[in-house]
């Protein structure tokens, strides 16, 4: 960040503050999660003890506004915390992620003064859940094939479709959801953004989704039958702001999912490093071999060069430097590096790191979907390419 575009942006929180604030969490996440992290796998499923611990907290609403309540961290701020986070199970953050990121930041960025003062103040808290719903059987990481529609009845818009993958979906209060008005043409892509409420008729939630890792990490089917909302319920009261929203909310989620993708690849160094100096092999510790350090090495760099390319990204972010390609690039990396980190552990853990409650094999699978959700790596490269070359050809 440049001296000039740190002086024009001033965090809500100061950096001791903050220090403290990480400090917290740090402490909460070593000493209360990671020992239930076995618990939360078997019961698929956070304690309600510590989700009350994780509200009182504010982690909630971290990155809202303090107008509404929320702690206000900036990205840069945020990315911290996500390494934090990223320790652990990933079903911990994923119950307080879409209140903060890309469902919360819909509203904090592109709500109405009305629709944040009805909503932001329980998202900040926890008492409402808000959920992102943007992806279709047809329609993934590219909104544009979106297919759920919304047509204008009067002084409602009726909402009809089908969302899949839906993050908080079963215990969601407010979906923040995504739907076409009007075909695509030259004057926009026709999508628009609405609140819908979770007890709205017509509004039905599927069965939890069973998934190969993240357990405690809910999604499930949303489906819009003939749903009626007020016209009051259209995000920003501008049909031409949705696919804006769902861009700018990923790009920022991008960055936090990188993070997250940092602490997690700690947490598998750790647990390698770790075993290497305990565990042996005709009576020598297995971490004195040259080809089981050679995988430390590849791991603790993967790690060093993942936090600082989040830590970059999320200043450029902030500075409002670069929000296109640098959110995509530490995305890309991150959670691809992620899942070269674990595969190591695994491999320095050999059969113990194949068996169930062991932490390497879970992070093993739960790190897989980080290159999926909230863009997919091909996605991403597209985004990196696209923009290089508009970029390129702008100039010329």
């Amino acid at each position: 960040m440049t001296a000039a575009s740190a002086q024009q942006h001033r965090p809500a929180v100061d950096a001791d503050d903050f220090s403290q604030i990480r400090a917290l969490v740090h402490e909460f996440i070593r000493t209360k999660v990671v020992p239930r992290e076995a618990e939360i796998m078997q019961a698929n499923g956070i304690p309600s003890d510590l989700r009350a611990q994780a509200a009182e907290m504010g982690l909630f609403g971290y990155a809202i506004p303090q107008e509404w309540g929320g702690l206000g961290l900036d990205l840069a701020q945020d990315v911290e915390l996500a390494m934090e986070f990223g320790y652990t199970s990933l079903a911990l953050r994923s119950m307080f992620g879409t209140n903060n990121g890309i469902a919360g930041q819909v509203l904090v960025n592109f709500g109405t003064d009305d629709q944040k003062k009805q909503w932001l103040a329980g998202i900040a808290s926890g008492d409402v859940v808000a959920s992102f719903a943007l992806t279709e059987p047809g329609a993934g990481s590219n909104p544009a094939g979106l297919r759920t529609k919304a047509v204008l009845d009067g002084d409602e818009w009726v909402i009809d479709g089908q969302k899949r993958f839906i993050t908080n979906a079963p215990i969601a209060d407010l979906f923040v959801v995504f739907a076409r008005t009007r075909p695509a043409d030259e004057s926009g892509t026709g999508i628009a953004v609405f609140l819908v409420p979770a007890d709205t008729p017509g509004v039905e939630v599927g069965a939890k989704d069973s998934k190969m890792g993240q357990e405690g990490a809910w999604t499930a089917d949303v489906t819009f039958d003939c749903v009626r909302i007020p016209v009051s319920a259209l995000v920003g009261g501008d049909e031409e702001k949705g696919y804006k929203a769902a861009m700018t909310s990923l790009a920022r989620g991008r960055v936090h999912i990188a993070a997250l993708s940092v602490g997690q690849a700690q947490r598998a160094l750790d647990e390698s490093v770790a075993y290497a100096a305990n565990a042996t092999q005709g009576g020598k510790a297995i971490g004195s071999f040259q080809l089981v350090q050679a995988m430390l090495a590849d791991q603790q760099t993967g790690v060093m060069a993942g936090r600082a390319l989040v830590r970059d990204a999320a200043a450029k972010y902030v500075s409002g430097e670069d929000r296109r390609i640098a959110p995509s690039a530490a995305k890309l990396f991150c959670t691809e590096m992620v899942g070269k980190v674990a595969d190591l552990a695994v491999q320095i853990h050999g059969g113990t790191g194949y068996m169930r409650e062991v932490p390497v094999e879970r992070i093993y699978r739960d790190v897989r979907l980080l290159r999926l959700y909230e863009g997919t790596s091909e996605i991403q490269r597209l985004i990196i390419g696209g923009n290089l070359i508009r970029s390129a050809s702008t100039h010329s």
